[in-house]
């Protein structure tokens, strides 16, 4: 499962995107300082984009809900099959590509995904308040994977073209057409490792 992405997007680029889809940046009512990174990892913090307003957030958020137990680990990915997201806190996730690992002893191979056509996209994400020092943190919605993953992985993430961000933000749209895989072909595949 997804537990490597990237973003090497700037700010302007969000900002005028979320602009083209009548959801203006409303907070921070300056640009932040967002450095390009070829991997985020759990357990950082990464930007993420939450309603706010008549507009959206852009937050920078722990990837990785609280672990249930001492013992447990964060909880990077959610499934999305079966479950309804209307009562959830939903977010959107910015990267420029993402990873999926194949094998079964180290190294094992790596592949770097992209949205084909398009220099970024959002996954469809969850995100919870934090508490005391727990701070506020981020999911991934996973779903079956679509033809470009399913050589490579069992699952995948949920990549979102940029009709489906405000839609996801709202559900405007059903959430089982919000949530699928998307079609072949709709993801360049490349093998880095």
């Amino acid at each position: 499962m997804c537990n490597d992405y990237g973003n090497h997007v700037a700010y302007a680029e969000y900002a005028e995107a979320l602009k083209q889809l009548e959801m203006p940046i409303r907070a921070p009512l300056s640009p932040p300082n967002l450095e390009p990174r070829d991997d985020i990892w759990p357990t950082e913090n990464a930007p993420v984009f939450r309603s706010h307003d008549d507009g959206v957030e852009l937050a920078q958020l722990r990837w990785g809900f609280p672990a249930s137990s001492p013992k447990g680990r964060p909880v990077i990915n959610f499934k999305s099959e079966g479950r309804r997201f209307a009562e959830s806190r939903r977010c959107l996730v910015p990267a420029s590509h993402f990873y999926e690992f194949k094998g079964t002893k180290a190294p094992k191979a790596k592949y770097k995904f992209t949205l084909a056509g398009e220099p970024w996209f959002c996954f469809a994400g969850l995100w919870r308040p934090g508490s005391g020092d727990v701070p506020d943190s981020f999911t991934l919605l996973t779903t079956a994977p679509g033809p470009d993953v399913a050589p490579i992985h069992q699952r995948q993430m949920i990549v979102l073209r940029r009709d489906q961000w405000k839609a996801w933000l709202t559900l405007a749209a059903p959430e089982a057409e919000i949530l699928a895989p998307l079609e072949a072909g709709s993801l360049t595949v490349e093998r880095v490792r």
